[in-house]
């Protein structure tokens, strides 16, 4: 496994990797949703290619950057014992935003909405740091957790709008075993937060179970969704959506492709997860 900390160095590098590539952009603090995303692109290419970069430009003022979660060494660990072939670590933000940095992509229509809408700025954060990626390191192809449908939504217009020559590859969310989406986030969580967190995915699981009994009334869905999650006196609801899967407008009745997502904080910790009903 090559470590690469040079953005001219990736640069030049790439002409020599064998194709396809596959390429996993992360922040670090890796978990079994990471290794699960590198083993996909490690199954489907000649060279599998991960990034590590905690990016600045997604956090908000008020947001944990300082505190968001750190260890190169560990991550490097895990991803070379599941043969990753390069790592592309530029480390400090300088190496991404030199001096005079002054050029952003913004993704209209859909970053307006949920976490858009809670978290301005946030997507065209994450925008310009894939595009300048994708751009980096030139993947044949780049593989991204459902569990950030919304992300994943704004890159794949990204693509299709700038005619970015990469293939997007969804992965499905990886699951503690007791349903929780898998989040580097979840270490911030107490013993108690933690065990009052899973009731996430058993409001997402309701809400399907909901819909698979005939109920198609986006509202009444919510509602129930809410009950529960409100049995838990750690959780502060910050959205419940059940929104079109493409353009994410709000349904007031169900039509299948439907993403069905929420924001529940517990403590200082935010958490958010999906699914989608077909």
């Amino acid at each position: 496994m090559r470590v690469i900390e040079s953005v001219a160095e990736m640069v030049g590098l790439r002409r020599e990797l064998q194709a396809p590539v596959g390429f996993v952009p992360t922040m670090g603090y890796l978990h079994e949703g990471h290794i699960t995303l590198v083993k996909k692109t490690r199954e489907e290419n000649a060279t599998a290619v991960a990034s590590i970069f905690v990016n600045p430009t997604q956090f908000g003022p008020r947001e944990d950057l300082a505190h968001y979660p750190r260890d190169i060494p560990r991550d490097l660990k895990m991803l070379e014992t599941i043969r990753t072939d390069i790592v592309f670590v530029p480390g400090s933000s300088e190496k991404m935003y030199p001096a005079g940095y002054n050029s952003w992509v913004e993704v209209s229509g859909i970053t307006e909405r949920l976490e858009g809408a809670v978290r301005p700025g946030h997507f065209r954060g994450v925008a310009t740091v894939v595009a300048k990626l994708f751009n980096i390191v030139q993947p044949d192809r780049a593989y991204f957790g459902q569990k950030d449908a919304q992300q994943l939504l704004v890159i794949e217009k990204m693509v299709r709008d700038l005619n970015i020559n990469v293939t997007v590859v969804r992965v499905p969310t990886v699951r503690e075993p007791d349903g929780l989406a898998m989040s580097s986030r979840n270490v911030y969580l107490n013993l108690e937060e933690r065990r009052q967190a899973t009731v996430l995915y058993q409001s997402l699981k309701l809400a399907e179970q909901l819909y698979r009994d005939g109920e198609k009334d986006a509202d009444r869905i919510k509602c129930q969704m809410t009950d529960l999650i409100e049995q838990q006196p750690l959780a502060k609801i910050d959205y419940i959506s059940i929104a079109d899967s493409t353009t994410l407008e709000e349904l007031a009745t169900v039509k299948i492709p439907v993403l069905v997502s929420l924001a529940v904080r517990f403590g200082n910790t935010r958490l958010i997860d999906n699914i989608i009903l077909e």
